[in-house]
C-alpha cells in the first residue's frame, strides 16, 4: 500500500492519521504522535522556528485546558492539589512524555506563562532595557526603550488570552475590569504602574500599559552624567533641598518627573521624618524614617475611595518634617498651598505642565476648582508665597530627558534661577 505522504505511513501504524478535519497535516497532532520528531515527517519548511513555536504554543493551550479541567474536577471531588507549578510539571510529564527534554522544558514555561504570568509579555518584562510595555488589542504590542517606542513581534493568541492575562494581573491587586467598570489603575509589587482600558471604551480591543521602575533609581549625580542637568543645576537643586525650599517639578508624561523627585529626595537629611503621598507608590527613598501613603480608588460598589486630598489632610497630623507628593492633579492643590503657607516647608512635588508659568496656572486652576471661596488672584498670591523653586523637565524628540529651566518665585513673580556658578555650600 502506498501512503499519500510519509507522515501518513508513520502515524497510521497506530491508527492515527495526523491530519485535521479538513485532511490537512496538523503539526500539533503530529508532534503528539511522533514524540517531537515531526521534523522527520513534515514537508520541507513546515518545521522552521515559527512553525515549531506555533505548535508548541498550541500544545501548551491544550494542556492548560486539561489542567483547568483537572483542577475543577479535583475541587468538585474535594481533593487538594499541589502547587500550580507542580501540577503543570505533572501534566507535561504525563501527556507530553514523548517530547524531548528541551521541548518539555519549553512547554512547561509556556504553560506557566499562560497560567500564572502575562503570557507573551513575560519575555518583554524580563528585559531590563524595557521601560514600558503598551498593548493595543491582542495582536499589537509596543515597548519603550531609552525614550523611544518600538513595535514588537509579540502578540497574544486571541482576545480571550489578553483578557485572561489582564484578569491574572489585576486579581491579586483587588481590581477588576468589565463593561460596567472598563478602566483600572494599579501598582504591581515591584512598583510598576499599570493601566487597563477594555471595550466598549477601547474600540480596538483591550489596552494594557505597564510602566516599569527599576530597582536601582538614578541619583542626582547620575542624572548629571546622563546629561539630564548641568553641574550648575546640580548645585542649585542640592542647595534648595538643604535649605528646605518648597520645590515643584513640572513636565509632561514620561518626562522623568518622578525620577528627578526621587533623586532630589536622597539629599534630605536622614534625621527628618518624611511622609510620601502618591496615587501609585513609585518613590524609593533611602532614608529610614519614611511613611509611605497611597491613595485608593472606590471598590466595585463605589465605596472606600481615599483620595490624595484625604491623605494630605491626614499627613499634616502625622508630624511630617517633609511632605513628598508624587503628583498634584486635583483638589489637593488647595490644601497643599495652605499647608506650605502655614509652616510646612521643604516639600517636594510634581505637576503636569509645559513650563514653569504653565505649572502655576495649572495649580491655580486646580485650587480654584477645589472650592473654598478664594478668588483666583488670592490663590495666585498664595502660590507665589508657597513655592520657592520650579524645575521644568522635558523629553526631547530623541527620547532624552533634560531639565530645561529652573525658576524662582518671589514678589516679582517667576524669574529664572541663577545657575551660573551656584554652590551647595
Amino acid at each position: 500500500m502506498r501512503w499519500a505522504h510519509p507522515v501518513d505511513a508513520h502515524l497510521s501504524k497506530d491508527g492515527f492519521s495526523g491530519r485535521d478535519g479538513n485532511g490537512e497535516l496538523d503539526p500539533l497532532l503530529i508532534s503528539l504522535a511522533t514524540g517531537g520528531e515531526a521534523h522527520r515527517f513534515l514537508p520541507q519548511g513546515m518545521m522552521d522556528s515559527t512553525v515549531r513555536g506555533s505548535w508548541l504554543e498550541a500544545l501548551a493551550v491544550t494542556l492548560r485546558e486539561r489542567l483547568v479541567d483537572q483542577s475543577r474536577s479535583a475541587a468538585l471531588a474535594g481533593k487538594v492539589l499541589g502547587s500550580v507549578e507542580e501540577s503543570i510539571a505533572e501534566i507535561v510529564e504525563r501527556d507530553a512524555a514523548l517530547l524531548s527534554s528541551d521541548a518539555r522544558d519549553e512547554l512547561r514555561e509556556l504553560i506557566e506563562r499562560e497560567a500564572l504570568g502575562l503570557g507573551p509579555l513575560e519575555e518583554l518584562l524580563a528585559d531590563p532595557s524595557v521601560d514600558e510595555v503598551l498593548v493595543v488589542g491582542h495582536d499589537r504590542v509596543w515597548t519603550e526603550r531609552r525614550g523611544k517606542l518600538e513595535r514588537t513581534d509579540v502578540r497574544f493568541r486571541d482576545a480571550q488570552s489578553l483578557d485572561d492575562a489582564i484578569e491574572r494581573l489585576l486579581a491579586p491587586l483587588g481590581r477588576r475590569v468589565d463593561e460596567l467598570s472598563p478602566m483600572a489603575d494599579a501598582r504591581l509589587m515591584d512598583g510598576s504602574r499599570v493601566n487597563v482600558t477594555v471595550p466598549p471604551l477601547a474600540i480596538d480591543g483591550a489596552c494594557l500599559s505597564i510602566r516599569r521602575f527599576g530597582a536601582e533609581r538614578p541619583s542626582l549625580r547620575d542624572l548629571v552624567e546622563k546629561g539630564t542637568l548641568s553641574e550648575d543645576m546640580f548645585d542649585v537643586l542640592i542647595s534648595a533641598v538643604e535649605r528646605r525650599e518648597n520645590i515643584l517639578i513640572s513636565g509632561g508624561t514620561g518626562a522623568g518627573k518622578t525620577t528627578l523627585l526621587n533623586a532630589l529626595s536622597a539629599h534630605i537629611d536622614s534625621s527628618e521624618r518624611i511622609v510620601t503621598i502618591e496615587d501609585a507608590a513609585e518613590l524609593r527613598l533611602s532614608q529610614e524614617h519614611v511613611v509611605r501613603l497611597e491613595s485608593r480608588p472606590a471598590n466595585v460598589e463605589g465605596r472606600g475611595e481615599v483620595t490624595i486630598r484625604d491623605l494630605l489632610r491626614n499627613a499634616l497630623r502625622m508630624r511630617p518634617d517633609r511632605l513628598l507628593i508624587g503628583e498634584v492633579r486635583g483638589a489637593e492643590a488647595l490644601d497643599l498651598v495652605i499647608a506650605l503657607n502655614t509652616g510646612h516647608d521643604g516639600a517636594l512635588s510634581t505637576v503636569h505642565a509645559n513650563s514653569p508659568e504653565d505649572s502655576l496656572v495649572r495649580l491655580e486652576m486646580l485650587a480654584t476648582l477645589a472650592g473654598g471661596g478664594l478668588e483666583a488672584g488670592r490663590i495666585r498670591d498664595q502660590l507665589v508665597r508657597a513655592l520657592d523653586l520650579i524645575v521644568q523637565i522635558d523629553r526631547t524628540a530623541s527620547g532624552e530627558r533634560v531639565v530645561t529651566a529652573i525658576a524662582t518665585l518671589g514678589e516679582e513673580g517667576i524669574e529664572p534661577a541663577d545657575t551660573s556658578g551656584a554652590s551647595s555650600e
